[in-house]
């Protein structure tokens, strides 16, 4: 068994997933829990496509900076709690709760002031400058919604 060093392709490879996984974090707990849209173009490129949002958010930064905005009215005490981040080449996959108190509009509907928490999964690919190009969301957007009232609860034992 030969000592061989670590290339330093290793070694950037292994830096560029770790500063992606930073970036990530910061982009959940800066931008969008403290709602700093001013950080916005520094980690998402102008040509983010955002596959899983409706139509009118899902090309730009531009779309970043509404739904940035949109979430801070309707739940201004919202909170990203980070389960777990990792990362392999360009992409990192997070595993988080979303929580926080309908206190302004959100899709139409009047605030109710009730709180949430449900989970989430984002995957983001990030360019060679460690700006976030691409996209993807799974929620529990019903357990969210339920727990706002918006839609009803199954009867018990459903």
């Amino acid at each position: 068994m030969t000592n061989a060093p670590i290339t330093q392709d290793n070694h950037s490879d292994t830096d560029t997933v770790e500063r992606n996984k930073r970036n990530m974090r910061r982009i959940y707990e800066v931008i969008i829990d403290q709602g700093r849209a001013d950080l916005i173009d520094e980690h998402f490129t102008p040509g983010l496509v955002n596959h899983t949002a409706p139509e009118a958010l899902r090309n730009g930064t531009g779309a970043i900076v509404g739904l940035v905005s949109m979430l801070r009215t309707a739940f201004p005490d919202c909170r990203t709690e980070i389960e777990e981040l990792a990362g392999a080449g360009d992409v990192v996959v997070m595993r988080n709760w979303f929580s926080g108190t309908h206190l302004g509009p959100f899709l139409g509907n009047a605030p109710t002031g009730r709180t949430f928490r449900f989970r989430q999964m984002h995957w983001m690919r990030f360019d060679a400058d460690g700006r976030v190009t691409d996209h993807w969301g799974v929620r529990d957007d019903v357990a969210h919604l339920q727990q706002l009232g918006l839609i009803d609860q199954p009867p018990a034992g459903e």
